[in-house]
């Protein structure tokens, strides 16, 4: 499937704009921080928080691997060899260290709950000061971080976890696409050489215990020389390689978690028998090979979104990855600890200048490897979490469907009655219709009339309302 970009012109964005306005209405999205938390977090950017000790990491060549821009580094990055294995170092900003327990950063981050992202802009979880400067990994600077040290053997399995507060400087800025050519043309080395080789043995033994990352294509608002455009955009290898490293941690985290018994896991139920039996159907239908024994894991992992059929089980077969959301604990763990998709415990710890509980997860596991009771501010959080999460998730999620929602309409207010090429990726089973993705411009839509599952078909556009941000069309070019 050929993925065009298509630009809006330049001259008209201001209408743009307004749409992003009315979705931050609607949705309730927080304004600017009050000033009682600008303040605060002023002060603790010159080093108004309590001074701790920390061992001084600063010699460790760390890089962040992030999307071109970034200023809010959670996460730097330094593999090195051991015994025949891998060390990996991985520096998390110590986003505790720059908030007070009950002070006014604290309570404005558990109304925010997570950085809610916008083509025009982002409502951040912390104050600028902190999330883009003091607390961000930037390069060529000190900074306060909780690093993890992970021993993987040979194989890439686990065999040593270490975490402790430390000061870290990052050597460079990097992204995606750099990481990918200097691997691709053989001039990576020290930790980018490694960080690919850790990151295939690592997505080798997911495959091998049943875990799932999805080979589908993702759609992209890109606000770009003064207008926008959708793009279908499939990551590539070293977005995956750099996933399994925080997989990695995030696995770490649940096991020492529930080793102590306290803490906050991130978890996913398995499929219901129903749900995997219509997809096995599903899988039947489109000729998506389903060997016996094999895992869905290990079904999806080879596919390709741009074959139609294939494009049409990916999508389908999501319902299968519903139902995620948090448990805490203090005291026995939880009956669910487990995320279906990780296929293990697993734990958010290492976005905590982007969402909420990171930190918190992080707080609790300073303290167990230091052999020191989990502080009990953190302690009384926890219960408070899960809640909190999946609201301001629902919330951030909405918030994505809508911007997207609206450049679709955008794009296409002016093309009502036209055709376009697009494969079925979805069916409903109560009424005629279901969701076609267009071939270009990259587009996800409702379409009315009897769709063929997995097939190319010719869908002509009904409707384009921007003030609504729907949009329709229907099945054949009549």
């Amino acid at each position: 499937m050929s993925h065009t970009n298509i630009r809006v012109p330049g001259e008209v964005p201001p209408r743009l704009d307004d749409g992003f306005e009315k979705i931050r209405r609607e949705l309730k999205l927080p304004e600017e921080f009050p000033r009682a938390v600008l303040d605060e977090a002023d002060w603790m950017a010159e080093g108004g928080g309590a001074e701790v000790a920390r061992h001084d990491l600063t010699e460790l060549p760390f890089v962040t691997i992030d999307p071109p821009g970034s200023m809010d580094l959670d996460q730097a990055v330094c593999i090195e060899p051991l015994h025949g294995g891998y060390r990996v170092w991985y520096a998390i900003a110590d986003v505790g260290a720059f908030v007070r327990p009950a002070g006014a950063i604290d309570a404005e981050a558990r109304t925010r709950g997570e950085t809610v992202y916008l083509p025009d802009g982002k409502v951040p979880l912390h104050p600028k000061v902190l999330s883009e400067g003091a607390a961000s990994l930037l390069p060529g600077a000190e900074r306060p971080a909780a690093v993890w040290r992970i021993d993987l053997d040979a194989d890439g399995r686990t065999v040593g976890v270490d975490v402790q507060r430390a000061l870290v400087r990052s050597r460079e800025r990097l992204d995606y696409a750099y990481v990918q050519a200097a691997v691709d043309t053989g001039t990576a080395d020290g930790t980018l050489r490694l960080l690919a080789e850790v990151g295939e043995l690592r997505l080798g033994l997911e495959r091998e215990r049943g875990g799932v990352t999805l080979p589908t294509p993702e759609q992209e608002v890109v606000h770009d020389e003064g207008g926008y455009r959708i793009e279908y955009r499939v990551p590539l290898p070293s977005e995956a390689w750099n996933a399994q490293i925080s997989l990695l941690t995030g696995m770490a985290a649940a096991s020492m978690m529930l080793d102590a018994e306290i803490g906050v896991l991130r978890i996913l139920p398995p499929p219901q028998p129903g749900d995997l039996a219509k997809v096995r159907r599903v899988a039947a239908a489109l000729d998506v090979p389903w060997p016996d024994g094999a895992t869905y894991g290990a079904v999806v992992h080879d596919l390709d979104p741009k074959i139609p059929q294939q494009a049409a089980f990916l999508h389908e077969s999501k319902v299968l990855l519903r139902g995620s959301g948090y448990v805490a604990f203090n005291g026995a763990p939880p009956p669910l600890a487990d995320h279906a998709a990780v296929a293990a415990p697993y734990a958010h710890v290492t976005a905590p200048l982007r969402r909420l509980v990171d930190r918190f997860a992080t707080e609790v596991c300073l303290a167990i490897a230091a052999g020191e009771p989990v502080p009990e501010p953190i302690q009384a959080a926890l219960a408070t979490l899960p809640e909190i999460m999946q609201s301001t998730g629902r919330r951030a999620g909405a918030v994505e469907r809508a911007s997207v929602d609206l450049v679709e309409a955008f794009l296409l207010r002016d093309r009502v009655g036209q055709t376009f090429d697009a494969v079925v990726i979805d069916v409903d089973d109560k009424r005629q219709g279901g969701q076609v993705q267009l071939t270009d411009p990259a587009v996800i839509a409702r379409c009315d009339g009897q769709l063929p599952l997995g097939e190319q078909v010719t869908v002509r556009l009904a409707q384009a309302d921007l003030s609504t941000r729907e949009i329709r069309f229907t099945l054949g070019s009549g």
